[in-house]
């Protein structure tokens, strides 16, 4: 009990990241909690209906030069299309709710504003099991990259600030692309002996060390009051699903609203861990292999305690996904 083995506490996410992107009108629609005003919602998808048949309009008058003969048919086609779309108030889409946020956020007409109250208005029932987490988890990164990658997201009319707030939330879910490399390279140092620095001497201690306790102070002082540790486990660990949305995504599927279980799931999850089973086991094998070799003296010693350390680190990170895999919720509220 008061355990949070799946990482769902949002608190990180609420009080620290979206609350302060309230002075820039870029705090965004997280699905259940939220309210719109009706006006808001129906106006912008008057909107986009409009657009919409004037697009269709377009292209089907764009290579007739005869005025007249274009005019009446821009008004055949004009009733066809009218017909053809649907007035929609919410998004056919995966990530519809951050996706209403940023069509309200572009109509700089009326200049709608977004607010995120900090008070706990309602309750939601979070995933108790890793299957549900990792679908849910699997949909909140490819939607949010679908959208990046096929609504012309940063050619909106949005403003710089929102731009930034936006893109930075695509760019978290971009992440595999360098955790990929922070779990790789202590494997490839054990087991090939090449080290992702070239000299383990004084000024890179020199340079490294102050770095990283900056930025850990930083972080604290940023995060004051939170509890922030698994979600920097689980940030790390995220990785395999990340990874299969940012793949998904890219490969142009597109991303199905999978209903999320609404109760704990029974079954054996450790499919849903292979590659960190994977990465824990050659660290494993990978630390005792270079420290033969750094007891025979044909390896540098302090690059073998560097790789131990980093490597270890990353195993503290995956072992929290291995442990909710093999969770027992029934025992743990007998």
């Amino acid at each position: 009990m008061g355990q949070d083995p799946l990482g769902n506490d949002p608190e990180m996410f609420y009080d620290v990241i979206l609350r302060r992107r309230n002075w820039a009108n870029a705090s965004f629609c997280c699905g259940a909690g939220s309210l719109h005003r009706r006006e808001a919602i129906m106006e912008a998808a008057l909107k986009a209906f409009a657009e919409q048949v004037s697009r269709d309009v377009s292209a089907a008058t764009v290579d007739v030069t005869d005025s007249a003969l274009r005019d009446d048919l821009s008004a055949m086609v004009s009733v066809e299309a009218a017909r053809a779309n649907e007035i929609t108030p919410y998004k056919f889409h995966v990530s519809e709710d951050i996706y209403t946020s940023i069509v309200l956020h572009s109509d700089k007409e009326r200049g709608w504003r977004s607010v995120f109250h900090p008070e706990p208005l309602s309750k939601m029932l979070s995933p108790q099991d890793l299957l549900t987490w990792t679908i849910q988890r699997f949909k909140y990164a490819g939607g949010t990259l679908d959208i990046a990658k096929n609504d012309r997201l940063f050619r909106r009319p949005l403003s710089r600030w929102q731009k930034l707030m936006y893109g930075t939330t695509v760019y978290s879910y971009l992440a595999p692309l360098w955790t990929m490399t922070l779990l790789i390279m202590p494997l490839v140092y054990f087991f090939t002996g090449i080290s992702a620095v070239s000299a383990y001497d004084a000024p890179f201690y020199a340079h490294v060390v102050p770095f990283l306790v900056i930025n850990r102070i930083a972080f604290m002082l940023a995060t004051w009051g939170v509890e922030s540790w698994r979600g920097e486990q689980y940030y790390l660990a995220f990785f395999w699903t990340n990874l299969k949305a940012l793949l998904h995504v890219m490969r142009g599927l597109p991303v199905k609203f999978t209903v999320t279980p609404k109760v704990k799931q029974a079954g054996n999850f450790a499919r849903l861990i292979a590659p960190h089973l994977a990465i824990l086991a050659a660290t494993a094998i990978g630390i005792l292999w270079r420290g033969v070799l750094v007891l025979e003296g044909s390896s540098n010693a302090g690059a073998y305690v560097v790789n131990i350390f980093w490597s270890l680190w990353n195993a503290s990170c995956l072992t929290a996904m291995v442990g909710a895999a093999f969770r027992n919720v029934e025992k743990e509220r007998a």
